[in-house]
């Protein structure tokens, strides 16, 4: 499809806000508090199909999330605050600031600029980036501002390490994590001998925990890979797993509370078969 197509479809998008929120009772009630929550499912939805790699529904549901965003617009509009105009304007202007490497940066520009302009690689431009970030009049004041408090935390960990590593806190040798992994194990081990039957000592014990998960995040991340897609894949695979079993009891006319362990358990390995 051509940029003319592409437009087109685009400002058929912007026309049918308009009229919606002009004759639909239910879009014209929403506010940019009430449309949070839908928002969230939607860029869920789209992680799911992500992760599914179903092309067809990422475009379906990359097409609920831009309906947000252009609802959100057409909100900011109303109330005389911005436009979708603004909107894709500031993004244009952040990504041209942030690549000086791409957008030959004015001769009067900032030192930070001109030294970013020579960037050669991915982990050049991630820093540059972070520090540039740091220079825009609204931009974050500092390294881990920019990671939402609302984030799942497992997300959020990953982001502020990621964040961190940007402008040069990182381990040296990636190696050199699994001693931190290890002594993470052994501390989150002792907190909990330590944990009594009346529950003294559990708030050790999950700050420990905490810790722990940190470090193993931050492992996961020196070797390139991300925690957050590798436990959702667990989760699908034990869901699969576990419907597998709990259907073939049924077939057998059994209840799972009813089952042995290790009966449960043969099913279990005759699911991981049949994948």
């Amino acid at each position: 499809m051509n940029r003319e197509k592409q437009l087109e479809a685009f400002n058929r998008l912007l026309d049918v806000m308009d009229t919606l929120r002009e004759k639909c009772p239910w879009d014209r009630k929403q506010t940019i508090d009430s449309l949070r929550p839908n928002t969230i499912e939607e860029v869920y939805e789209l992680s799911d199909a992500i992760m599914n790699h179903d092309m067809h529904n990422i475009s379906k549901e990359l097409g609920d999330v831009l309906l947000h965003i252009v609802f959100y617009a057409k909100i900011g509009s109303e109330q005389g605050e911005f436009d979708i105009a603004d909107v894709c304007n500031q993004l244009c202007d952040k990504l041209i600031f942030r690549h000086p490497h791409v957008y030959p940066p004015k001769e009067d520009g900032s030192d930070l600029a001109k030294d970013s302009s020579k960037a050669k690689n991915a982990d050049q431009v991630v820093k540059n980036w972070e520090q540039l970030k740091q220079t825009e009049k609204d931009g974050n004041k500092t390294v881990l501002s920019g990671v939402p408090g609302a984030l799942p935390p497992l997300i959020k960990a990953y982001r502020m390490q990621d964040k961190a590593r940007a402008v040069g806190f990182d381990w040296e040798k990636r190696e050199d994590v699994w001693d931190k992994v290890a002594e993470e194990i052994g501390e989150f081990r002792e907190a909990l001998s330590a944990v009594d039957e009346e529950g003294n000592g559990r708030d050790q014990a999950q700050n420990e925990l905490g810790d722990l998960l940190f470090s193993i995040v931050n492992a996961s991340r020196l070797y390139k890979l991300n925690p957050d897609t590798a436990l959702e894949s667990t989760c699908n695979k034990f869901r699969k797993r576990f419907t597998y079993v709990e259907l073939k009891a049924r077939e057998q006319g059994k209840a799972l509370r009813d089952m042995t362990l290790a009966e449960m358990d043969a099913l279990w390995n005759e699911a991981k078969k049949s994948e």
